[in-house]
């Protein structure tokens, strides 16, 4: 994780449409409905409220009255991997599909509408990484960041980040800024100048039972506190708390397996 102290500033305004690129909601697809809610609702402090059904059943999470994610029910008889996926915003998502699929990318869901929402596509890059693409309209995305229980970050974890950075930019017109390290392979994405996402190439360190997928970071304002309390409500610790350059971080999943960072951003 990288450039994400920039990100993560407190703000509870009233938000506008976000530029073409910048991640702007998060959304869990799960099997237990009820389950998942209970445990993000004594982890995080959200409540719930209906959301578009055109999925099937979803919920969108409040925190202090303001929408911060979204979690939908899976069909019984899909067997997808349960994981946290960014929605990357557009002005077109028509557009932005068939550039996705021009440039070696897979729409698996979509375009569609969701109700007076927004318009909606879920696609893949040519590595295999799922992420959403958003073109708003009542439904702006995400309303509050940078405090607890709050997304602030999200990255790319893959192979290689010159593998996919190439598609990334064709297709959202991201402003690429490489770290120029022998031992560390990363690429922070910029939109008008502004740090919004990152790829992180992990080499061979690449789970193989997931492959290439898109992290998203919580913030949260005790990391260890937050850590015991998650697996305590039934989670699992795939890496312990530790320092990082941006704040205290630990990757973990909820009881379904979906992957996700606590960090406590340094300020």
């Amino acid at each position: 994780m990288t450039e994400a102290r920039e990100s993560a500033g407190r703000n509870s305004e009233p938000h506008a449409r976000r530029a073409a690129g910048t991640p702007c909601w998060v959304s869990l697809m799960v099997h237990g409905m009820a389950a998942t809610q209970e445990f993000y609702e004594e982890l995080f402090g959200w409540e719930f409220e209906p959301g578009p059904q055109q999925l099937g059943w979803y919920v969108r999470a409040l925190l202090d009255g303001q929408e911060v994610a979204g979690i939908g029910q899976l069909p019984p008889d899909r067997h997808l991997p349960i994981a946290w996926t960014p929605y990357l915003a557009s002005d077109d998502v028509d557009l932005t599909a068939e550039m996705v699929r021009h440039s070696g990318g897979t729409v698996g869901v979509g375009p569609l509408d969701a109700a007076e929402a927004g318009r909606l596509a879920i696609a893949s890059d040519p590595m295999g990484a799922v992420f959403g693409i958003w073109q708003a309209a009542a439904h702006l995305g995400t309303g509050i960041t940078g405090v607890p229980g709050t997304p602030v970050w999200n990255e790319l974890v893959t192979r290689d980040s010159s593998s996919v950075a190439k598609f990334y930019k064709t297709v959202f017109g991201y402003e690429e800024e490489p770290v120029v390290s022998a031992d560390f392979d990363y690429v922070t994405l910029h939109v008008e100048g502004h740090p919004v996402a990152g790829i992180h190439g992990v080499g061979n360190s690449l789970p193989r039972d997931r492959g290439p997928h898109w992290m998203t970071y919580f913030e949260v304002s005790d990391t260890n506190a937050a850590t015991t309390r998650l697996v305590d409500l039934g989670g699992h610790v795939v890496q312990p708390p530790h320092d990082s350059a941006h704040g205290r971080v630990a990757t973990v999943t909820d009881p379904e397996g979906a992957m996700f960072s606590l960090i406590h951003a340094a300020r």
